[in-house]
Protein backbone atom coordinates (compact mmCIF):
# COMPACT_ATOMS: atom_id res chain seq x y z
CA UNK A 1 0.00 0.00 0.00
CA UNK A 2 1.18 3.54 -0.73
CA UNK A 3 1.61 5.17 2.66
CA UNK A 4 2.66 8.73 1.79
CA UNK A 5 4.50 11.01 -0.60
CA UNK A 6 8.16 10.29 0.20
CA UNK A 7 9.93 12.74 -2.07
CA UNK A 8 9.71 14.94 -5.11
CA UNK A 9 12.53 14.41 -7.58
CA UNK A 10 13.98 17.32 -9.49
CA UNK A 11 16.78 17.35 -12.02
CA UNK A 12 19.48 20.04 -11.92
CA UNK A 13 22.64 20.69 -13.93
CA UNK A 14 24.72 20.88 -10.72
CA UNK A 15 24.36 20.80 -6.96
CA UNK A 16 25.34 24.47 -6.59
CA UNK A 17 22.21 25.56 -8.46
CA UNK A 18 20.03 23.35 -6.27
CA UNK A 19 21.69 24.59 -3.06
CA UNK A 20 21.20 28.19 -4.18
CA UNK A 21 17.45 27.69 -4.47
CA UNK A 22 16.46 24.90 -2.07
CA UNK A 23 18.76 25.79 0.83
CA UNK A 24 19.58 29.48 0.43
CA UNK A 25 16.15 30.70 -0.74
CA UNK A 26 13.60 28.13 0.48
CA UNK A 27 15.42 27.10 3.66
CA UNK A 28 15.43 23.34 2.91
CA UNK A 29 18.75 22.02 4.24
CA UNK A 30 20.72 19.22 2.67
CA UNK A 31 19.83 16.08 4.63
CA UNK A 32 22.55 14.85 6.97
CA UNK A 33 22.21 11.40 5.41
CA UNK A 34 23.42 12.66 2.01
CA UNK A 35 27.02 11.58 1.40
CA UNK A 36 29.20 14.48 0.34
CA UNK A 37 30.59 15.80 -1.90
CA UNK A 38 29.00 13.75 -4.70
CA UNK A 39 25.73 12.62 -3.17
CA UNK A 40 24.60 9.03 -3.59
CA UNK A 41 25.52 7.70 -7.02
CA UNK A 42 22.60 5.96 -8.79
CA UNK A 43 24.22 3.85 -11.50
CA UNK A 44 21.09 2.95 -13.56
CA UNK A 45 20.56 6.63 -14.38
CA UNK A 46 24.12 7.91 -14.00
CA UNK A 47 23.18 10.57 -11.45
CA UNK A 48 24.51 11.97 -8.21
CA UNK A 49 21.50 12.22 -5.90
CA UNK A 50 21.11 14.64 -3.00
CA UNK A 51 18.27 14.72 -0.46
CA UNK A 52 16.92 17.95 1.04
CA UNK A 53 14.64 18.10 4.09
CA UNK A 54 11.32 19.88 3.57
CA UNK A 55 10.29 21.52 6.83
CA UNK A 56 9.79 19.26 9.83
CA UNK A 57 7.83 16.53 8.06
CA UNK A 58 8.98 13.36 6.33
CA UNK A 59 8.85 14.63 2.75
CA UNK A 60 12.17 15.22 1.02
CA UNK A 61 13.28 16.75 -2.26
CA UNK A 62 15.65 14.54 -4.21
CA UNK A 63 17.98 16.42 -6.56
CA UNK A 64 19.35 14.38 -9.45
CA UNK A 65 22.50 15.73 -11.09
CA UNK A 66 23.16 13.75 -14.29
CA UNK A 67 26.79 12.87 -15.02
CA UNK A 68 26.52 10.18 -17.73
CA UNK A 69 25.59 11.66 -21.15
CA UNK A 70 24.12 8.36 -22.42
CA UNK A 71 21.68 8.02 -19.49
CA UNK A 72 18.02 8.97 -19.51
CA UNK A 73 18.21 11.66 -16.84
CA UNK A 74 20.99 13.47 -18.69
CA UNK A 75 18.90 13.43 -21.87
CA UNK A 76 15.87 14.61 -19.87
CA UNK A 77 17.83 17.62 -18.57
CA UNK A 78 19.01 18.48 -22.09
CA UNK A 79 15.49 18.25 -23.49
CA UNK A 80 13.41 19.86 -20.72
CA UNK A 81 15.87 21.76 -18.54
CA UNK A 82 16.01 21.81 -14.77
CA UNK A 83 12.83 21.11 -12.82
CA UNK A 84 10.35 18.44 -11.83
CA UNK A 85 11.44 14.90 -12.69
CA UNK A 86 9.31 12.48 -10.62
CA UNK A 87 7.11 11.76 -7.59
CA UNK A 88 8.34 9.16 -5.10
CA UNK A 89 5.77 7.33 -2.97
CA UNK A 90 6.69 5.39 0.16
CA UNK A 91 5.17 1.89 0.32
CA UNK A 92 5.05 -0.75 2.98
CA UNK A 93 5.82 -3.36 0.27
CA UNK A 94 7.26 -2.07 -3.02
CA UNK A 95 6.96 -5.36 -4.92
CA UNK A 96 3.32 -5.84 -3.91
CA UNK A 97 2.39 -2.25 -4.77
CA UNK A 98 4.27 -2.44 -8.09
CA UNK A 99 2.27 -5.56 -9.00
CA UNK A 100 -0.97 -3.75 -8.11
CA UNK A 101 -0.05 -0.78 -10.31
CA UNK A 102 0.85 -3.08 -13.21
CA UNK A 103 -2.57 -4.73 -12.83
CA UNK A 104 -4.09 -1.24 -13.06
CA UNK A 105 -2.37 -0.71 -16.42
CA UNK A 106 0.69 1.29 -15.41
CA UNK A 107 3.83 0.38 -17.37
CA UNK A 108 6.79 -0.44 -15.13
CA UNK A 109 10.21 0.69 -16.33
CA UNK A 110 12.89 -1.96 -16.07
CA UNK A 111 16.10 -0.60 -14.60
CA UNK A 112 19.50 -1.81 -15.68
CA UNK A 113 22.83 -1.12 -14.09
CA UNK A 114 25.57 -3.21 -12.59
CA UNK A 115 23.29 -5.07 -10.15
CA UNK A 116 19.58 -4.67 -10.98
CA UNK A 117 18.66 -7.05 -8.16
CA UNK A 118 19.98 -4.53 -5.61
CA UNK A 119 17.49 -1.84 -6.68
CA UNK A 120 14.68 -1.54 -4.12
CA UNK A 121 12.57 1.01 -6.03
CA UNK A 122 10.09 0.61 -8.88
CA UNK A 123 9.48 3.21 -11.60
CA UNK A 124 6.42 3.67 -13.83
CA UNK A 125 6.32 5.37 -17.22
CA UNK A 126 4.83 8.88 -17.29
CA UNK A 127 2.62 8.02 -20.28
CA UNK A 128 0.70 5.57 -18.09
CA UNK A 129 0.88 7.54 -14.81
CA UNK A 130 -0.77 10.85 -15.60
CA UNK A 131 2.28 12.45 -17.19
CA UNK A 132 4.59 12.10 -14.16
CA UNK A 133 7.38 9.57 -13.77
CA UNK A 134 6.28 7.65 -10.67
CA UNK A 135 8.59 5.91 -8.22
CA UNK A 136 7.78 3.52 -5.41
CA UNK A 137 10.29 3.31 -2.55
CA UNK A 138 10.41 1.39 0.73
CA UNK A 139 8.91 3.19 3.72
CA UNK A 140 11.66 4.92 5.73
CA UNK A 141 11.36 4.43 9.45
CA UNK A 142 11.56 7.72 11.33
Amino acid sequence: MIVRLDHIGIVAPNIEQALGILDAKLGFPLASTTPLPDGAYFAPEGTHNYMFQVGTGETMIEVLVPVVPEAGTYKYLQRFGAGLHHWGYACDDVEEEAARLREQGLQQIELGGPDPASITAAFFHPKTAGGILTELVPLRQS
